[in-house]
């Protein structure tokens, strides 16, 4: 390859860096409203990833204390949450974060989470990064029936 072939072909290359990032899309994004001085919340989302395999790693928020991602788990006939290190998101998948399921729980709030109030929250992701998400708080009965 002819130097000024390679020039090009570099130019090219760090011109459409951007557009080979990794793509994920995060939607639905929800937590349900806690009554004074409860301890915890949760929050919900979907995730649509666009691009190549991913790991959501952790979550952020200056609502609570600790943010945790969590999962439900059969323990001796008792369905139990449990902290996981991470959830796998595919390549060309949507993983959907709902009661009874995978969710996010926010530890230590610093105030009640309140029906129509939002706030945000920062998820990162191996290889898409971090996103930032605005969590709308919705009524304690919202996605009772989810499963």
């Amino acid at each position: 390859m002819s130097r000024t072939s390679f020039a090009a072909f570099l130019v090219l290359f760090l011109a459409a860096g951007p557009l080979a990032a990794q793509e994920v899309s995060v939607h639905d994004v929800w937590a349900k409203a806690t009554p004074e001085g409860a301890p915890m919340g949760a929050a919900f989302l979907t995730v649509d990833n666009l691009g190549g395999d991913d790991l959501l790693r952790s979550a952020t928020s200056d609502v609570a204390e600790a943010v945790e991602l969590h999962s439900h788990v059969m323990e001796d006939s008792v369905m139990r949450m449990r902290q996981i290190e991470g959830v796998p998101i595919p390549a060309g998948s949507t993983v959907a974060f709902k009661p009874g399921g995978l969710h996010i729980m926010l530890i230590g709030l610093h105030s009640a989470l309140q029906a129509g109030s939002s706030f945000p929250m920062t998820l990162i992701f191996d290889k898409a990064g971090p996103v930032t998400v605005n969590v709308t708080v919705k009524a304690p009965t919202a996605g009772a029936h989810s499963n």
